[in-house]
């Protein structure tokens, strides 16, 4: 072999090894500019709660992106929209009209990418009235002039949809009911109508044992069977987990992916997220949400109205 063809096959032999050992390095170029990862989620219940919760699926999150995976529990969902706007919050755990309020504001700064699936391997949730199980009436209409507990103004079942509801129903909550009131989470609406604060209270539903009333049940904070529902909504589509439209792409990817392998990779972090009764995400994206986006601006048009 000639001294020349040497040289050209270690020059080429070199070039070829430096090009595979840039690649590991590029892959890993996301995770040098984004050393951590804030996750960020508005409380249903409290705060101690929600960090026994889903604690084990931060650690799952962390070992599978390769980066420190902080959660975040914001007081509401306003502080998680201004969050993803400001570029603080990778990721946020929503329900649809947050979602589709945080995308309007940042002009589509957010986008979804997962929703849990119900039991049944289905997605979409519904937005449910509940009254004490000793209290008269077996619907809605039948609690005229006693007092309802709704829930953050950004909160899909427990607010947007309730109205929405009502309004077609021919119903005025500041006229029907004798007081109207923000109860702030979930666990506060079903709190207020055991004490007696509220006699009626709308919150979210999956099924007959999959809801923040039968969470709320094996906590032992309140018995499922003191409490009735008397209004139940339309399906609603699933609740989206939403990253910044403006992370790379090879780190969308490696998040959606650690989420769709939780139910084998983390099973147990899961199981501990979904109350263990969940097959696990589907997919979702922005279009799938168009039905929230015309909720909302009932909504926005209702705020309009009141001056609020």
């Amino acid at each position: 072999m000639s001294a020349t063809r040497r040289l050209m096959l270690g020059l080429a032999t070199g070039a070829a090894v430096a090009s595979f050992a840039v690649l590991p390095a590029f892959a890993q170029d996301w995770r040098a500019k984004y050393p951590e990862i804030v996750y960020a989620t508005v409380p249903a219940e409290n705060a101690s709660g929600v960090t026994d919760r889903m604690g084990p699926f931060m650690e799952y999150l962390s070992r599978e992106l390769g980066v420190k995976v902080t959660l975040r529990i914001a007081a509401d969902y306003a502080a998680v929209i201004e969050g993803q706007r400001a570029g603080s919050i990778h990721i946020g755990d929503y329900g649809p009209s947050s979602y589709v309020r945080a995308f309007t504001v940042s002009n589509g700064g957010v986008e979804a990418f997962a929703t849990m699936r119900a039991v049944d391997g289905s997605t979409g949730y519904f937005a449910v009235a509940y009254a004490k199980a000793s209290a008269p009436g077996s619907k809605l209409e039948d609690f005229k002039g006693k007092n309802l507990c709704l829930v953050d103004p950004n909160s899909t079942s427990g607010n947007n949809v309730p109205l929405f509801s009502m309004n077609k129903m021919g119903m005025d909550p500041d006229k029907f009911f004798g007081k109207v009131t923000n109860a702030g989470s979930h666990e506060n609406a079903v709190m207020a109508v055991q004490q007696g604060t509220c006699d009626v209270a709308f919150n979210w539903w999956n099924s007959e044992d999959d809801s923040n009333l039968t969470r709320m049940a094996n906590k032992g904070m309140v018995k499922k069977d003191d409490f009735k529902i008397v209004f139940k909504s339309e399906k609603i589509p699933g609740s989206p987990y939403a990253v910044l439209s403006s992370l790379p792409a090879d780190m969308k990817k490696a998040i959606a992916d650690a989420f769709f392998n939780a139910p084998t990779k983390g099973k147990d972090a899961f199981a501990r997220i979904s109350d263990g009764k969940s097959p696990g995400f589907a997919p979702a994206k922005h279009s799938d949400y168009k039905v929230t986006e015309d909720l909302q601006k009932f909504i926005d048009d209702l705020r309009k109205k009141r001056g609020s």
